[in-house]
């Protein structure tokens, strides 16, 4: 399920788009190897003849079972989980049949940091918290890709939004100008 890019206002653009980074299929994959395996070895040391068949029967349901729950789900949740940041914001979609999401305006964002276990520096990935203000607080992002990088890229994201949506003093002299001349008219 791809990101719609129809939920973006009219000048905004995506700067990046993640989704959790590949480790978090590790686990889905060895689950999809075990089962192969078992349903393999099944088919070589059964019997061959009715009973044999039988099991091997039942071993395959299981395996399928254990892959469509183990290994097939969280694919689907992996690839229905976006994180998108954008020049304006940063958006949180989850969920594959019940939908989560949440947009942070950059203007909102008072704190970005990140957090890597020896693991997750091994991998490349880690945890993403953006703290903004408002009711809910804090988004914690786990299994960013890049993580470092990334928050970097949302720093910069806050610091830019920040800077569009400040007056500096020209700015501020020819607003007063403007408005002391509609007031002599």
């Amino acid at each position: 399920m791809g990101f719609p890019d129809d939920s973006l206002t009219a000048d905004e653009h995506v700067v990046l788009h993640l989704h959790p980074h590949w480790a978090a299929m590790i686990a889905p994959v060895f689950w999809t190897l075990v089962g192969a395996a078992g349903v393999t070895a099944g088919a070589i040391m059964l019997p061959t003849g009715m009973g044999g068949n039988v099991a091997l029967v039942a071993i395959g349901a299981v395996a399928l079972i254990l892959f469509l729950w183990l290994a097939a789900w969280p694919f689907v949740v992996w690839r229905s989980t976006h994180f998108v940041f954008t020049n304006e914001r940063v958006l949180l979609r989850e969920g594959v049949f019940n939908r989560q999401q949440r947009d942070i305006p950059l203007a909102r964002v008072n704190d970005v940091s990140s957090n890597q276990n020896l693991l997750d520096r091994i991998l490349g990935c880690g945890k993403l918290t953006v703290e903004s203000a408002g009711e809910r607080g804090q988004s914690v992002l786990n299994d960013i890709p890049k993580v470092v990088q990334v928050q970097k890229v949302v720093y910069e994201l806050v610091e830019a939004d920040h800077e569009r949506r400040t007056v500096d003093d020209r700015d501020l002299r020819s607003a007063l100008h403007e408005a002391s001349g509609s007031e002599k008219e």
